[in-house]
């Protein structure tokens, strides 16, 4: 069973260590909680992933606090939030105070463009991982409804929406979910 302190270290670790926001951090989760730590099985992780992308809020915050509540309920979610914000939280800080003197810096904005390509393959590397294993046709309905929000810019929660209630539907008609 994972320690509060574990839980925390781990995140803290992740928050620190990753660049590119929510979707980059995904593949990190993904290491430390089941290849490393053990803490979750990959099935659980992918599910716990399904929620987290449907809730409010910050995709690495909400997987953290999944993650967090699955191995220790409250304190173990606490953990895993605080794990992950606190490095952010003073990287902000310190920024927000030093701003005002690099805003104009050539070398800071190369920096930041020399990064993109790196964040873009940490954003594809989960998806391509998640993939794996998964029926054809709905790696093909994920392509389709991907390219049909992109071109016609129709909210993705409307596809949540039809999602759940399709979902609901078949289980409704006995048919399930084989795992």
């Amino acid at each position: 069973m994972a320690r509060i302190i574990d839980i925390f270290l781990s995140f803290l670790k992740i928050g620190a260590f990753t660049f590119g926001g929510g979707y980059a951090m995904i593949p990190i989760i993904q290491h430390e909680v089941i290849t490393r730590r053990g803490w979750i099985e990959e099935r659980e992780f992918v599910d716990l992933l399904t929620i987290a992308q449907t809730a409010p809020g910050p995709i690495s915050l909400n997987t953290a606090v999944f993650v967090g509540y699955k191995c220790r309920g409250f304190w173990g979610a606490l953990a895993a939030i605080f794990g992950v914000i606190l490095p952010s939280f003073l990287v902000i800080l310190t920024v927000a105070i030093f701003f005002s003197e690099i805003r104009d810096n050539r070398w800071v904005d190369a920096a930041f463009r020399g990064m993109r390509p790196a964040v873009v393959a940490l954003i594809v590397a989960p998806i391509v991982g998640l993939a794996r294993g998964m029926h054809w046709m709905l790696i093909a309905i994920a392509a389709a409804t991907a390219v049909v929000v992109w071109y016609f810019a129709i909210s993705p929660v409307w596809f949540l929406v039809v999602g759940a209630a399709v979902g609901l539907g078949w289980a409704a008609r006995g048919k399930g979910v084989e795992r």
